[in-house]
């Protein structure tokens, strides 16, 4: 799991067992999973490149920095518009796009529904954001969708992950860095994670 980072800290840690809590309500949750975002979106940016320029301030000119790349997000629809809010808070200049992806219950196999995404993928970061790395079926599908389009520079974001599902994405996309607040025990026989936090989708937007 060499490509698998882990952004973990006692804030964290307290946030995810606010998210676990069958008790939590969804206000709380919401809370949470942003807080939880905002760090995600912290740690993905250590590996932005930065480009030059000269800025002057009241006093005198020194240096200046931006965004070398154009960032894009892409939620995977729909627990991973979840996420969008934080990251567009931290990287106010970011495109987004969109892929729709939806479980089949009975071969867990991931079933497309929509794609629409910027131009430019080529030249951009590209951050897929999901709650959620169960199989990795989803996760997958949308990194080979993204890369048909032209995206070669991609990472993945998650608030929890499974072993099974980190392994898969590895294995089919190498390439792709994978930045999770923690990395549960094991999925169960319908594929979800153990001990998880239910549906991330469901808590969030209150369909329960």
């Amino acid at each position: 799991m060499d490509n698998l980072k882990i952004v973990s800290n006692p804030l964290i840690s307290r946030d995810i067992t606010y998210l676990r809590n069958k008790e939590t309500k969804e206000y709380q949750f919401r809370l949470a999973l942003r807080r939880i975002a905002y760090a995600l979106a912290i740690e993905i940016s250590n590996e932005f490149e930065l480009r030059e320029f000269e800025v002057e301030t009241p006093l005198e000119i020194t240096k200046g920095y931006n965004l070398k790349k154009q960032v894009v997000l892409v939620p995977v629809l729909r627990a991973g518009l979840s996420l969008v809010n934080s990251f567009i808070e931290m990287i106010p200049n970011a495109k987004v796009g969109h892929i729709g992806l939806q479980r089949d219950e009975k071969t867990l196999k991931p079933i497309d529904y929509y794609y629409k995404a910027p131009k430019n993928l080529d030249t951009s970061k590209v951050i897929v954001l999901d709650p959620m790395l169960a199989t990795g079926g989803s996760a997958s599908a949308a990194f080979q969708f993204l890369k048909d389009k032209g995206a070669n520079d991609c990472v993945m974001a998650s608030l929890i992950a499974a072993p099974e599902g980190v392994k898969r994405l590895t294995k089919e996309h190498p390439d792709v860095p994978i930045y999770t607040a923690m990395l549960d025990r094991e999925l169960n026989e319908n594929g979800y994670i153990l001990p998880g936090l239910g549906d991330a989708g469901d808590r969030t937007f209150g369909t329960l």
